[in-house]
């Protein structure tokens, strides 16, 4: 896991609000910087420290992720991470709900990506707050990093938080980030037999949106084998298959979005 892919404690984020402009980089112990540091990662630790190192990592953040549901609770917001393989449209399924509920449910987005600020852009171009978190090295979104950018972002009382993890569907399943609800956006032109190769991810799911259906025609790719594999692991999943581009199926989604708001807030 994090102690082998690069990005286990120690790793340097870098927070950007597009709002007021401030760019800032944060280290783990939540010091800030503006300049670029360099990090080397010893791999020649024995098994049974990196297990160790693991384990004192899920620890530290499974903490923070309590901090933030407690902040997030205490101002009535709810938090979505919103998880994906990279290219399988979670950006333009956020820019199409900002478009189209973001003003009824007061829809903030925190960007997750290892660099760049683009998906940030483009979010804040469909007419959301954005915070843009830049990972470096790092292959998922921490509690840590959610708490920094959360104050930063400040969403109002009743409103809905987006938040975009890295696109990988190993890592971010592994760190809850205070999120009241997990999504996990798969695409058909990914193949059908990623819920039998990354099971976790899926188990963990409240929801699955299976994107890209417009496509489905061209590609050899079996819906109801998706479905079934990943309601064999995780049979209380919602599946919604849905066009992000065309808009298609958008409407259950959408429903979802409002009564798991409505939930929170009563």
């Amino acid at each position: 896991m994090c102690a082998h892919c690069g990005c286990a404690d120690g790793t340097e984020s870098t927070l950007t609000n597009l709002q007021t402009g401030r760019h800032v980089h944060v280290d783990s112990a939540g010091r800030e910087y503006t300049h670029e540091h360099e990090h080397t990662h010893s791999h020649g630790k024995e098994h049974a420290a990196i297990i160790r190192l693991e384990h004192d990592v899920l620890l530290k953040n499974d903490r923070l992720a309590e901090q933030n549901r407690g902040w997030l609770d205490g101002r009535g917001v709810r938090a979505i991470n919103l998880m994906s393989s990279p290219g399988a449209g979670k950006t333009t399924l956020l820019e199409r709900t900002i478009r189209e509920l973001g003003a009824e449910l007061g829809l903030r987005v925190i960007e997750g990506d290892q660099e760049t600020t683009r998906d940030a852009e483009r979010i804040r171009s469909a007419g959301a707050n954005v915070i843009q978190i830049n990972t470096g090295t790092g292959c998922h979104l921490d509690a840590a990093m959610i708490g920094r950018a959360l104050r930063q972002l400040d969403p109002p009382r009743d409103s809905v938080v987006m938040i975009e993890n890295v696109g990988n569907l190993v890592c971010p399943a592994m760190f809850d980030l205070g999120e009241q609800a997990r999504v996990v956006v798969a695409s058909v032109t990914e193949g059908d037999d990623k819920p039998g190769k990354y099971p976790y991810i899926f188990r963990r799911a409240d929801v699955i949106v299976l994107n890209k259906m417009d496509l489905l025609s061209h590609l050899d790719f079996q819906a109801a084998a998706f479905e079934q594999a990943a309601l064999e692991l995780n049979p209380r999943a919602l599946i919604f298959h849905v066009s992000a581009t065309r808009g298609d199926g958008l409407e259950s989604w959408y429903r979802w979005l409002r009564a798991d708001s409505d939930k929170a807030t009563s």
